[in-house]
């Protein structure tokens, strides 16, 4: 088995139902195998999508047990030689899944890749190449200079090493899986693809940014006016700063902890701010 795709839905059947028909015509000719892990959606995606989708394997859960957990529940199960973690909100174009597998082959040092994310209005999605957010990268984006965390020096149609390869579009080598391990369950939902890279990039592995188009319906599957979207944001990125920073001194550490509680909760205020003006 060369590739096996992995999607966790929740709530979005109509984006999921593309994203299905986009994956089947970009893995023709591809040995290829993929999951759908359903997050306890309330919405008709397991009534409606299991018979239109008769290759796919989908399995359901009683409750949202997050990202991270669920696609580790599918890769477990599966066998390609490749894992992509790919969102539902996600349409790949048809070249897309086996120009990104001919690179993979080519550079066997290469761990991770993601692609070119486009915007609904076919824009480039800064998230495409992010650097991983140590205490430097993080402050400077707290305060606004975003231009290192997102490497906005690399050119958007050439190959380049990155550091963070985005969970929208994570094309994984398995033999580095097997070595480093599967997503870190802590992360309940945002954070875990920062991780997961940091960790490829740690066991000597190499992060990929390619110029393979897919398109992004962003966050289709989160509500962002929702506290439980604040909260879960900013506790992702607490976990991953008590994980791996923690051992730096305190000078560093606690500027960037005091950064993280303030944003969220600037985030809190415009929330409960939109909400009175309803």
């Amino acid at each position: 088995m060369k590739l096996s795709v992995v999607i966790v839905s929740y709530n979005v059947r109509h984006f999921l139902e593309g994203c299905l028909q986009s994956v089947e015509k970009a893995a023709e000719g591809i040995d290829c195998e993929v999951f759908v892990v359903d997050n306890a959606s309330s919405d008709d995606t397991m009534t409606v999508l299991p018979a239109r989708f008769p290759w796919v394997h989908f399995s359901a859960n009683d409750e949202n047990l997050g990202f991270a957990r669920a696609n580790n529940m599918a890769i477990r199960q599966s066998a390609g030689e490749y894992v992509l973690l790919l969102n539902p909100d996600t349409v790949i174009a048809p070249d897309t899944l086996s120009q990104a597998l001919d690179f993979m082959d080519a550079h066997p040092r290469a761990g991770g890749a993601g692609v070119k994310m486009l915007g609904e209005d076919g824009t480039p999605a800064p998230e495409s190449r992010r650097a991983i957010p140590t205490p430097w990268v993080s402050a400077l984006k707290m305060l606004g200079f975003d231009r290192r965390y997102y490497m906005s020096h690399l050119p958007w149609d050439q190959p380049c090493r990155i550091e963070v390869v985005s969970g929208a579009f994570c094309l994984l080598r398995r033999e580095a899986l097997e070595q480093i391990g599967l997503l870190d369950e802590d992360f309940f939902m945002y954070g875990e693809d920062i991780d997961l890279s940091y960790r490829l990039l740690k066991g000597g592995w190499e992060n990929w940014y390619l110029p393979l188009p897919i398109t992004h319906y962003k966050g289709k599957s989160t509500r962002k006016s929702e506290f439980r979207y604040v909260h879960v944001f900013y506790q992702a990125m607490l976990i991953f700063f008590r994980k791996h920073y923690s051992h730096l001194s305190i000078f560093y550490t606690l500027p960037v902890k005091a950064a993280i509680y303030f944003r969220a909760l600037i985030a809190l205020i415009d929330l409960l701010r939109q909400k009175l003006h309803l």
